[in-house]
């Protein structure tokens, strides 16, 4: 079966203020929901534009930048807050599955966690998945947040559906124990920086790769807090091969159509995780 996905590759300026970028990022992602995005649209040559996405996948911390922890640390959100609310009204308006990015979390207790809200196309929230390998090498998130301790495979459109964060990436243990709680594809919200953005692009493949799973992968771009972001969100066959890819520097919305049957397919084909020792 095939599922049309899309990643909203969003720009991130220190110009802009908090409130201001909600308010826009909303919009765009009720447009692309609606499939009548303003935006560029970066697509296979072959692709009916025209059809809306089954997922919408937004990028990691896009409401404070990835890297801007004053401003994580200042405006955090809660999973039953406004913003989840607004994101839950347009899936059950439109029935898109919305991967809202990552939020500066902040739970019940206090607690402060970078986390991924998965919402289903009734408007429920299917799954929450609160980043277990923070970034920032005793800065930043490293020291402000608490990791989370759960890995998350949901059913979704893709099929069964690990979710993932940033810089969890560069841990393939992570992704084997998704593959071993029955993942079939990856998510991926991300602010990757485009100083290692070819590490984003060999590491999405590789994932795909041993695991012969699709990797959908939302990234950012920008300036924020010094850093530049990367963009090229992608997704990824379970051959590893590059279904798209987004450019580096410009916001947009990237459609690709994803064969659920071909993890399993692949799998069927090339048998290598039934050789696997560890």
């Amino acid at each position: 079966m095939n599922v049309r996905v899309g990643l909203l590759q969003v720009t991130i300026d220190a110009a802009e203020s908090v409130a201001d970028r909600m308010d826009r990022v909303l919009a765009l992602s009720r447009d692309a929901a609606r499939g009548r995005s303003g935006l560029d649209v970066v697509a296979p040559v072959d692709l009916d534009v025209s059809k809306r996405p089954d997922l919408l996948v937004l990028p990691e911390l896009w409401t404070v930048g990835a890297f801007d922890a004053d401003a994580m640390m200042a405006n955090p959100e809660t999973v039953d807050g406004r913003l989840v609310e607004e994101f839950q009204a347009i899936a059950r308006e439109t029935g898109v599955w919305i991967h809202a990015g990552s939020l500066p979390e902040r739970a019940s207790d206090g607690a402060r966690f970078n986390s991924s809200v998965l919402i289903d196309g009734q408007g429920a929230v299917h799954a929450v998945y609160r980043k277990m390998h923070l970034f920032g090498f005793d800065e930043g998130e490293a020291v402000l947040l608490e990791s989370g301790r759960d890995l998350v495979v949901v059913q979704t459109p893709l099929g069964a559906t690990g979710l993932a964060t940033c810089y969890d990436l560069r841990f393939p243990e992570l992704f084997r124990g998704l593959l071993d709680a029955g993942a079939q594809a990856f998510v991926i919200t991300s602010g990757w920086p485009l100083a290692r953005i070819e590490h984003w692009r060999v590491l999405l493949r590789a994932r795909s790769i041993e695991n012969l799973a699709f990797t959908v992968a939302c990234n950012q771009v920008g300036m924020h807090a010094g850093v530049a972001l990367g963009g090229c969100s992608s997704v990824i066959d379970p051959w590893g091969e590059v279904v798209v890819e987004a450019p580096l520097d410009r916001e947009c919305l990237v459609l690709a159509d994803v064969d659920t049957g071909r993890a399993e397919a692949a799998r069927a084909e090339f048998p290598v995780l039934r050789d696997r020792r560890l």
